[in-house]
């Protein structure tokens, strides 16, 4: 008899594997633009993209990757303590994209392609506007601290493109709590058309 996953041993599995996939395109990300774009203004990270998907699914355990994302690209990048600092709290400030989950619902923005399209926009735009108040709080010039939001435009861009593609696929950009009922549901709704 095949033994059944608890819903706390899917959502680890489940974060841990967005956690990697986070780390991965960072690194490949960071990689690629330092050898092939060294003089580039412009940065691109998946951070607020795959925060948004996981908020989407798992709610505040989203901060989580929130986090990670800050911790992935200054350690790829080679930052400095005070950057880490920075980009680690900053990126927290997209928790504020977790009242907009709860006063809309996650179905309802899930449903709503505009919705969701906002959802992630507004998780960018609060990543950029928590770096630049961490840069300031740190001592940077408003015009350095205003290039956390002009230099990382691209990311916004990316983070449009993925969540819209995310949406379209069933379960990903989705609650899991329920997502799995619905799966159950429609189960039980094939064996009851069966017999």
């Amino acid at each position: 008899m095949r033994k059944q996953l608890s819903f706390g041993q899917y959502r680890t599995i489940d974060l841990v594997l967005f956690a990697l996939m986070l780390a991965v395109f960072e690194f490949i990300i960071i990689s690629a633009a330092t050898r092939w774009f060294p003089d580039q203004l412009y940065t691109v990270s998946l951070a607020a993209a795959i925060t948004s998907i996981v908020m989407m699914r798992w709610g505040p355990w989203g901060l989580i990757h929130a986090g990670l994302a800050g911790a992935a690209y200054c350690f790829f990048s080679g930052a400095v303590r005070v950057q880490y600092l920075m980009y680690i709290l900053g990126n927290l400030f997209s928790a504020g994209s977790l009242v907009m989950l709860r006063l809309l619902g996650g179905e309802r923005i899930r449903q709503s392609q505009w919705l969701s399209l906002a959802f992630g926009l507004l998780t960018w735009l609060l990543m950029c506007l928590g770096r630049m108040a961490m840069a300031l709080i740190f001592g940077a010039g408003f015009g350095d601290a205003l290039a956390f939001l002009t230099t990382d435009s691209l990311s916004a861009v990316f983070t449009l493109v993925i969540v819209w593609i995310a949406r379209r696929l069933d379960g990903i950009f989705e609650n899991q709590k329920h997502y799995l009922l619905r799966l159950n549901k429609e189960r039980e709704e094939e064996k009851g058309g069966t017999l």
